[in-house]
């Protein structure tokens, strides 16, 4: 597999930020999506738990810091534009701050 410097990331597209895709590695079930900083991923890679930027308080935060869902990351992929990040991770808990396992739990109706 064909390894990428954090150079290479396209930070400059979103003002700094970058996309992350959350994935579960073992059901693969996608669990959220959320951005990440420079700083952010390499905590991320640093601790080896995800780790992320939020855009409404304007600071880094690590996936279960208060709940304890944490986020045991498996792998980290960027796609082909360099410009969104995937974490493939051990999800400990649940992902969603509703207390669903995923974000992704709702069906827009409005497809016939």
């Amino acid at each position: 597999m064909e390894k990428v410097d954090l150079n290479d990331i396209k930070w400059t597209k979103l003002s700094g930020l970058v996309p992350v895709v959350v994935q579960d590695v073992d059901s693969k079930d996608v669990l959220m999506q959320a951005f990440v900083n420079e700083e952010a991923l390499r905590l991320t890679i640093k601790t080896g738990y995800a780790h992320y930027f939020s855009r409404s308080r304007n600071m880094i935060w690590k996936k279960g810091e208060t709940s304890g869902h944490t986020q045991k990351i498996v792998k980290i992929l960027i796609d082909c534009d360099e410009d969104c990040i995937l974490y493939m991770v051990k999800q400990s808990g649940v992902a969603c701050h509703t207390g669903e396992y995923s974000c992704f739990f709702r069906e827009i109706n409005a497809l016939e």
